[in-house]
């Protein structure tokens, strides 16, 4: 089989791809990550995440493609990468004291075949106070992260719990979602 192909440049994605041991490449998707007007969060995510596998299947034709997508939603309102400083101070102010669903999806695609999974996890915010905020962000910078924090690093101690069936689907891959896609389309895991 030919190598899977991770249709992102996240380093985070990557690193999680890694640890099922499988040979993969990588390659950037080039789609418009817009919400449209009224999409719901998971709707949002499910639909990136095809729309980056396909985009990079249409280029490689013959391979598998993993996309994956994450949009935070909070009472019903995506949250994006924050983008700058000031985004993430409005995004972790906002969350403050809040439960926010987080929509991992994922879409395994080669040619007009596709699979897809999507996964849900809570994550119950502390109250943050401002400065709480500011120190946190200056520290881990998490200007390309869904929802403003880096669950894997300093991010875990905004947190008061979280509700999940897989830990790697806050990080951007769930990968037991992904295992059983990877099942389903003919590849060998342990």
């Amino acid at each position: 089989m030919l190598p899977l192909l991770l249709a992102s440049t996240s380093r985070y994605r990557r690193e999680l791809l890694e640890r099922l041991g499988l040979p993969l490449d990588t390659a950037r998707p080039e789609v418009d990550e817009s919400p449209a007007p009224g999409e719901a969060p998971r709707a949002l995510a499910v639909r990136l995440a095809r729309a980056k596998a396909e985009a990079v299947a249409a280029r490689h034709p013959g391979r598998w493609v993993i996309g994956s997508d994450q949009v935070a939603d909070l009472n019903g309102s995506p949250l994006g990468k924050p983008g700058d400083v000031a985004g993430a101070h409005a995004q972790l102010a906002a969350m403050s004291g809040q439960t926010v669903a987080f929509h991992t999806a994922i879409c395994l695609v080669r040619d007009r075949q596709v699979l897809e999974a999507c996964d849900l996890t809570e994550v119950r915010f502390r109250p943050l106070a401002t400065d709480e905020i500011a120190r946190y962000v200056a520290a881990e910078q998490p200007l390309d992260c869904a929802g403003s924090f880096k669950c894997e690093g300093l991010g875990i101690t905004l947190f008061e719990a979280i509700d999940n069936r897989d830990p790697t689907a806050l990080v951007g891959l769930p990968l037991i979602a992904l295992s059983g896609l990877l099942r389903q389309a003919g590849y060998t895991l342990p």
